[in-house]
């Protein structure tokens, strides 16, 4: 199954600082099939950037089943993650996850201690609130990161053509060693403009468009997805 996603940007001015993006940044996506048929969406996609009460950093991503994944496969989901990131290193300290999947409801919290270098995983069954927890813990080394933070990583790392970053990626409760490769860039076009894209090939077949704009800002422009 292919899924090509459509990056739409609402940012303010692009003003110069540390990282490449600021509170109230949204990034909103749409997920299209296009092995059976080309070009149909099925899924909604927002981040958004906003400050924890302590100024962390807390990135609120959701990812929501739409249309015809909706009525030709009867299959639907919906997500729903809070995570918590240190204003300084960008490491990811607390992910909260809603998780949805037809009738199968499971809410969880990941807990990252840098301190015993642990992250731990609870997962519970709101509608069975007598079923005990699915509890995980893994070791953490150095700067780690969820899947939502990992995204944002991208974005302030020097991407040069033929070099590989390798991400600690947390999901879950397990750690992941993952290899991220700039493969190429090309101009390419955007609702700003044309601009000069950076690609991005993470393992799964995962390819990620990103542009360089204005002020060495980085910016995702596209994602295609192979499986």
């Amino acid at each position: 199954m292919r899924f090509a996603i459509a990056v739409v940007l609402a940012v303010s001015a692009f003003a110069q600082q540390a990282v490449p993006f600021e509170e109230g940044e949204t990034l909103t996506y749409e997920g299209k099939i296009s092995k059976i048929i080309q070009g149909i969406a099925v899924a909604d996609l927002t981040f958004t950037v906003d400050r924890a009460a302590d100024a962390d950093y807390l990135i609120k991503a959701e990812a929501k089943s739409k249309g015809s994944l909706l009525k030709l496969f009867r299959f639907s989901f919906l997500q729903r993650l809070e995570t918590t990131v240190e204003d300084s290193g960008f490491r990811v300290t607390r992910t909260v996850k809603h998780d949805v999947q037809k009738e199968r409801v499971r809410d969880s919290e990941a807990l990252f201690n840098y301190g015993d270098k642990r992250v731990t995983y609870t997962e519970v069954d709101p509608k069975d609130p007598m079923r005990p927890p699915r509890k995980i813990a893994s070791e953490i080394e150095g700067t780690t990161h969820d899947l939502v933070s990992g995204v944002y990583t991208l974005r302030m790392l020097p991407l040069a053509v033929g070099k590989t970053f390798h991400l600690k990626i947390s999901d879950s409760g397990l750690v992941y060693d993952v290899p991220v490769k700039v493969t190429g860039r090309e101009i390419q076009k955007t609702e700003k403009g044309w601009v000069l894209a950076t690609s991005l090939q993470p393992p799964g077949a995962l390819d990620v468009v990103s542009a360089r704009a204005q002020g060495a800002r980085l910016h995702p422009v596209r994602h295609h997805h192979h499986s």
